[in-house]
């Protein structure tokens, strides 16, 4: 991908080719179920709440414009977020995309090592811990913690950090 320089994440948004990546990512469901057992109702491109903001309950239904929609708000959130965990930080836009992406899935980026790495200045091994986000959690939390033994590697996942790997690295 040729970038000519960093511009500060402040200035940033979601490009085209993210979106369509994210959304390729989450995959298409018309009705409200969880994507893997023991997970969160969505619906659409990976949508947990409904357009009143309330969490899905299985079975809900959507229309693919009104899917998009609800994709676009959940990106504009995200990018609220991630912006402000990321001020004064400089990225190309294909690593913003990447980490947007991980955001989105994961709602994690913010409470990880990815933005200490890039205060740092280490792109690359930002970049590397979107890997770590391929696990998850197949018992109910308790106090916000999964138990011992019941974090999983999911393949799927696995494959999409791969993805959103190459993406942040500039090799999509």
């Amino acid at each position: 991908m040729a970038n000519t320089a960093r511009l500060l994440v402040a200035t940033l948004g979601l490009s085209a080719a993210g979106f369509v990546g994210y959304v390729g990512h989450e995959g298409w469901s018309q009705t409200a179920v969880p994507p893997i057992r023991g997970d969160v109702p969505t619906y659409g491109f990976g949508t947990t709440r409904g357009p009143d903001g309330k969490p899905l309950k299985g079975g809900e239904t959507i229309t693919p414009p009104r899917a998009v929609t609800l994709a676009l708000r959940d990106v504009r959130a995200h990018e609220g977020a991630l912006k402000k965990c990321l001020t004064g930080v400089l990225l190309y836009q294909h690593e913003f995309d990447a980490f947007m992406s991980t955001e989105l899935n994961t709602g994690a980026v913010c409470a990880s090592s990815i933005p200490g790495k890039l205060r740092a200045g280490n792109y690359t091994a930002a970049c590397g811990a979107i890997l770590s986000f391929n696990k998850f959690c197949t018992a109910k939390k308790v106090n916000g913690k999964c138990p011992a033994g019941a974090l999983k590697e999911l393949p799927g996942l696995t494959e999409r950090r791969k993805r959103e790997y190459k993406t942040c690295m500039g090799d999509a």
